[in-house]
């Protein structure tokens, strides 16, 4: 379950974090996945389940938002994170993910690459990324897709390592054909944990449809 509020939302505070990661690990989820590190610290203070971290900036110079720097990997390793997540798209940015895996592994923590390409997951992967997640599909170029990229999801699970299907995974039937398509787990996030979104869904659908 990624735990990732709206910035700057109503749920936007540590301590909603953490209720809304032990909800979810009541409901079955065998995972969290973190952003920041006040929220990570909150979490990690009620859980000892397995957490994905990760740090998002805007940066002027490059357009790639996760863990960017080595300084965020320290942090998240300090927060408590068991997996750290990293984009490994090829992208211009200020770190190789060549040298964020390492400090990773330097660091006694599992390296997760946030793909949007299975090209990127295979070079990821020859770097030591024991994760592989499909998190970036779509999101590197032109409009976003509705759907959840299943194929990208199949690609990555013929590379090996472990496969986290994330992006657009709105509803249990989806979740359920990327674990067909070779996902060895599947990331939900928005549905659950941004419900000004979720709410805007079903506003639309009935949003001139009153009899």
């Amino acid at each position: 379950m990624s735990c990732q509020p709206v910035i700057g939302g109503p749920m936007d505070r540590p301590d909603i974090v953490a209720s809304f990661a032990l909800a979810a690990l009541d409901g079955g989820a065998a995972g969290l996945r973190i952003e920041g590190v006040a929220n990570l610290r909150a979490v990690r203070a009620v859980t000892d389940a397995p957490v994905i971290g990760l740090i998002k900036r805007d940066l002027d110079e490059s357009e790639v938002r996760i863990t960017p720097f080595l300084e965020d990997v320290e942090a998240l390793v300090d927060a408590g994170a068991d997996i750290i997540a990293v984009d490994a798209t090829e992208r211009p940015r200020p770190v190789s993910v060549a040298d964020l895996v390492a400090r990773i592994q330097t660091l006694g923590r599992i390296p997760m690459a946030d793909c949007a390409t299975a090209s990127e997951g295979q070079a990821a992967r020859s770097l030591g990324a024991n994760v592989l997640g499909s998190t970036l599909a779509g999101y590197t170029g032109g409009p976003v897709p509705e759907e959840p990229d299943l194929n990208l999801v199949a690609a990555l699970g013929r590379i090996g390592g472990f496969v986290i299907a994330e992006g657009r995974y709105n509803r249990p039937e989806d979740a359920a054909r990327a674990r067909t398509q070779g996902a060895d787990a599947v990331v939900v996030g928005t549905a659950i944990t941004r419900p000004e979104i979720v709410t805007g869904w079903f506003a639309h659908a009935v949003e001139g449809r009153r009899g």
